[in-house]
This record gives C-alpha cells, structure tokens and sequence, in this order.
C-alpha cells in the first residue's frame, strides 16, 4: 500500500514563508503527476499546484509568482515552496499522486498552514 506523508505545515505570519514537503512509502508507482491541493475552510478542494514527470507545471492563478512546485522522481516525493504567504492562504494541504493523469487516487493525510497575524 502506498502512503504519502505530508509535512512543514504551520503557523506563519503574513508575508512570511513555509515548506511544505510529501513523500511517499510503501510499494511505491511510478506517479505521472503528483500535486498540492488545499481545502480552506467553506471552501471545496483546489488545486494549488501540480507538476509532472516532464516537468510540466500547472498552478493556481492565485499562487503564481509565490509558490513553487518541485519533486525528486526518484524518492517520489514532491515538495512546495511557499513564499509571501497571505491570510487567504490558509487551509489543509494535501498532496496528490496520479498514475495517470494530472489528480490521481494517492492522498495524504493533510497538513494545516495557518497565515494570520
């Protein structure tokens, strides 16, 4: 079974920074895309952003500029760089692994990034 492990979630002032990382155990696939997406609160899933095995990004409107996607195709693990973070920000973040396709059925747990003063 595979399981992706989320971590560097916390609570961060406005403007500030945080590094958010996934990596996955188990019998590891080899995953087409893995991707971060978060939930806020009243709010479905998003997508915050995805990248895949080519290297080929896709990122939210929202993020651009701010975040940046990275993965090690060897570790599977996928990381998030999060850079002048704002309160709207704030959610539970969960990565994603897709076999096929850019969202797949791998998700972790969640990790919670709070940006409030």
């Amino acid at each position: 079974q595979v399981q992706l492990a989320e971590s560097g979630g916390g609570l961060v002032q406005p403007g500030g920074s945080l590094r958010l990382s996934c990596t996955a155990s188990g019998s590891i696939p080899s995953f087409y895309a893995m991707g971060w997406y978060r939930q806020a609160p009243g709010k479905q899933r998003e997508l915050v952003a995805a990248i895949s095995m080519e290297g080929f990004t896709n990122y939210a409107d929202s993020v651009k500029g701010r975040f940046t996607i990275s993965r090690d195709n060897a570790k599977n693990s996928v990381s998030l760089q999060m850079n002048s973070l704002k309160p709207e920000d704030t959610a539970v973040y969960y990565c994603n692994g897709a076999r096929w396709g850019w969202v797949g059925d791998y998700w972790g747990q969640g990790t919670q990034v709070t940006v409030s003063s």
